[in-house]
């Protein structure tokens, strides 16, 4: 990290680099206006590609040599799968066998799960993670043990980085339920089905190299896609890409303490009196138990009025399917799939939209969802 530090617009100190890397210091609400073109990855060539679209490799370690893995490259995860997530451990794996060196981790998020990764961040496999840190990682990085900087990045900042080209992936690899051989791919198929793949979509646009892994090869096409085979360099085959009864946390349930319930009941009755909850109103709740809570107290309370939503903001859960097929909410638009209810839905109903970061949450665009909603509740510790 750099030495050098100014004051933001919050008061606080900060760098004004970090990994060799400048940064803009926040200068308040509204205040920064960005300039130039987005981040334009390499042209690309039909000569490069099988004239058959089969773009299937044995293995993912030799997929990741054919897309040039070296040392302090920055590799791309997603976390659609979450605590059942295989596909980031598998990959630096390949990279550790490899001798592969001082790579930057950049995953849309991180679990428990990915604690496994700890003794390469100790070895000098990973040098640093940009993305969100849970569990055992946060932990190692809040005690200082990183030898470079983590960067911790919103899920619309981080779409937003690599659009502006802040963060450079030199290799994207993407885990899908479905895939076909040319590349396109789903998350609401298989026996690892996860739901959408939204916050894959910027790796797969922008990446140097994009790899699909699947554990359900299909024939061409794979439908629906939602990773377009287009931006796919190669598709692997694995036994297995994710455990999709764990893309439930214990953070996916509604609360069963009478404290938080009646945090979420006074929340709910607070948006009922205010008129934030009408007729064509929308809202999005977060995946934690209490927010969870004032979803189900919203829908007593829309109930007893006879009226519904126009649409909820996703990450969908069982709670968020059950109001939409009783009629209650028009349309989930969903960002993120929270449990096998919602990856159901999502394949199934066509009220129920897949969406991305880029449309939910990029402040370097031309308008967001997030602008759209009347309320959002979401957790914090």
């Amino acid at each position: 990290m750099s030495n050098n530090l100014v004051k933001n617009a919050a008061g606080r100190f900060v760098p004004t680099s970090i990994n060799g890397k400048p940064v803009v210091p926040f200068k308040g609400v509204g205040k920064y206006q960005p300039t130039g073109n987005r981040f334009a990855p390499r042209i690309p060539s039909n000569i490069d590609y099988p004239s058959d679209g089969n773009k299937q490799i044995s293995t993912l370690k030799e997929a990741l040599v054919k897309a040039g893995l070296k040392d302090g490259m920055t590799i791309s995860t997603h976390h659609h799968f979450r605590e059942g997530d295989l596909v980031a451990n598998m990959v630096f794996d390949c990279a550790h066998e490899l001798g592969i060196k001082n790579l930057c981790w950049f995953p849309s998020a991180s679990f428990p799960c990915h604690s496994y990764l700890l003794k390469y961040l100790d070895d000098g496999t990973i040098s640093h993670i940009e993305g969100s840190m849970n569990g055992p990682l946060g932990r190692y990085c809040s005690e200082g043990k990183m030898s470079k900087t983590a960067v911790l990045r919103s899920h619309g900042g981080r779409y937003q980085a690599i659009q502006d080209g802040d963060v450079k992936i030199d290799i994207a690899v993407i885990g899908a339920g479905c895939a076909d051989t040319f590349g396109n791919a789903n998350g609401v198929n298989g026996n690892s089905a996860s739901g959408l793949l939204g916050f894959a979509l910027a790796d797969a646009q922008y990446a140097n190299r994009v790899i699909v892994v699947t554990d359900n090869m299909v024939a061409f096409p794979c439908i629906p896609w939602q990773i377009q085979g287009n931006y796919v360099d190669f598709t692997v085959k694995v036994d297995q890409v994710g455990i999709p009864e764990k893309i439930v946390s214990g953070t996916t349930e509604i609360t069963r303490s009478p404290d938080r319930l009646l945090l979420a009941e006074m929340t709910a009755r607070f948006c009922d009196i205010t008129g934030i909850i009408h007729n064509g109103f929308s809202f999005q709740t977060g995946a934690g138990g209490t927010a969870l809570s004032v979803g189900n107290f919203f829908a007593e309370i829309m109930r007893e009025k006879g009226i519904k939503a126009r649409f909820a903001r996703g990450g969908s859960n069982k709670y968020l399917v059950q109001m939409l097929e009783e009629g209650l909410v028009e349309y989930i638009l969903d960002g993120q799939t929270f449990d096998l209810e919602g990856v159901r839905s999502i394949r199934d109903n066509p009220r129920h939209v897949m969406t991305s970061p880029f449309t939910s949450y990029n402040y370097h665009s031309k308008g967001n969802f997030a602008s759209m909603v009347d309320v959002a509740i979401l957790g914090a510790t």
